[in-house]
């Protein structure tokens, strides 16, 4: 018996998880995938106001370019801090990201326009945009692993799918409030303002993660597991040494999930700049992108929980390949708002339920010493490979060849990757977590 937590030793701990906890826990994501919303529907915006060109097109590109930026650092998070939570432990690795997180937004928010600084307003929000990355490259593995350490061994998948199903929450709350705004303010207000005001209301709810996450129980690192490395560098090259094979399968499985959610989150631009549906019709894309990932994440993670995390992992992204190529030809031959919502809908579903087994799939085949570590690195680097540059591909191509069904066939040859890959990785469901070897 352990005197200090009143367990067996050896046996597992599962600390009290409320919905406050565990929405504490997922805050950080959610407040990711909202700014990751709220960028891309207001690229064109942004880009106005920090890198004007008598192009719209230039400046629009510019803007994208800018939000690739932040993941450069997110990579060197993923290491710094995903390596820290498997040494020190989930809860400090997981207040150090919010607090992070919460600097970048505020630089975004409240940085002067170039026509009012000049190129320092560049600066600052490229620098924003950089300590934002290295919070968001951190954030997903120490917290990912705490819930799915938390939970009940039966539960893993649903508990854990709260951090993709806090995506859609928030993209839901994000595309609900600038609809609204948009239909109150206006177009041209929105323009100018409104997307500031959208970034600061995602700031109001930093305090109260960092209060309830200061008070969480603790799953990792040196106090709970004994074979916590010693310093950061001993476990990233453990991870790399013992379990490289895992880690570039999972890249490409995360790769493939990333490029649905950028194509997802491109739909406002998309609908606008390419079949030039109203600004207000192109705003409300979100809902439908939010809806999806919502509910089906739950439905992804309470699947994984019956039948397995490799069948959930497959069937929903071979079907995203079948269908992508047809489902844009629909939506050009009848651009409407109603075939632009449907198609949003599908797609995020379908790659929601795919997610939820992946985000618990993956930790679970890593050992605890170097679980938070192996998710932030892999995850971070696909992320910043094709999450900060699909939205600016996807509008290079359009552009370029003039082909509208460019974002399809994008879509369809990283899911085709993401299903084969999927395919090798091993079934993790019941297995033992605290094991130190790769499932």
């Amino acid at each position: 018996m352990d005197a200090r937590t009143g367990t067996s030793v050896g046996a597992p701990r599962h600390p009290a998880l409320n919905r406050k906890a565990v929405g504490a826990v997922v805050l950080g994501n959610a407040l990711e995938f909202y700014d990751f919303t709220v960028y891309a529907f207001f690229a064109k915006a942004i880009g106005e106001a920090f890198f004007p060109a008598n192009d719209p097109t230039h400046s629009l590109l510019a803007s994208l370019a800018l939000f690739g930026i932040g993941y450069v650092m997110r990579p060197i998070g993923g290491a710094l801090i995903g390596a820290f939570a498997d040494r020190a432990g989930r809860k400090p690795a997981m207040l150090i990201t919010i607090a992070l997180m919460a600097v970048g937004m505020l630089m975004l928010a409240v940085c002067p326009s170039y026509a009012t600084i000049g190129g320092w307003a560049q600066v600052i929000v490229i620098a924003g945009r950089l300590v934002q990355g290295l919070a968001l490259g951190g954030e997903v593995g120490p917290s990912t692993a705490y819930l799915l350490e938390a939970a009940p061994p039966e539960r893993r998948g649903f508990v854990t799918s709260w951090q993709i199903a806090s995506q859609g929450c928030a993209a839901l709350f994000a595309g609900l409030v600038a609809t609204t705004l948009a239909l109150t303010v206006g177009d041209r207000a929105m323009a100018e303002w409104g997307w500031r005001l959208m970034f600061a209301l995602g700031l109001c709810v930093v305090p109260v993660g960092l209060v309830i996450r200061s008070h969480l129980p603790e799953t990792a690192g040196a106090a709970e597991d004994p074979h916590a490395a010693a310093s950061t560098l001993a476990v990233v090259r453990r991870l790399l040494r013992e379990h490289g094979r895992l880690l570039g399968l999972t890249f490409l499985v995360i790769s493939a999930s990333t490029v649905s959610n950028a194509v997802g989150t491109n739909m406002p631009v998309y609908a606008g700049a390419t079949l030039g549906l109203s600004e207000t019709a192109s705003t409300a894309v979100p809902i439908a992108l939010g809806l999806a990932s919502v509910v089906f994440p739950l439905l992804g993670g309470w699947l994984a929980d019956r039948v397995g995390r490799r069948p959930v992992m497959i069937w929903p992204r071979a079907l995203i390949l079948v269908l992508a190529v047809p489902a844009f030809a629909w939506v050009l031959h009848a651009p409407s708002a109603a075939s632009v919502y449907a198609v949003t809908f599908l797609l995020s579903a379908l790659s929601s339920i795919n997610a939820a087994a992946v985000i618990v799939g993956i930790p679970e085949a890593l050992p605890r010493a170097v679980r938070s570590a192996g998710l932030s690195i892999v995850y971070a680097v696909a992320v910043s490979v094709f999450g900060g540059s699909t939205n600016y591909l996807v509008n290079w191509l359009i552009a370029a060849t003039g082909d509208r069904l460019a974002p399809a066939y994008y879509l369809a040859a990283f899911s085709l990757v993401g299903t084969v890959a999927a395919l090798l990785l091993p079934e993790t469901r019941g297995r033992d977590l605290d094991a130190d070897t790769e499932a």
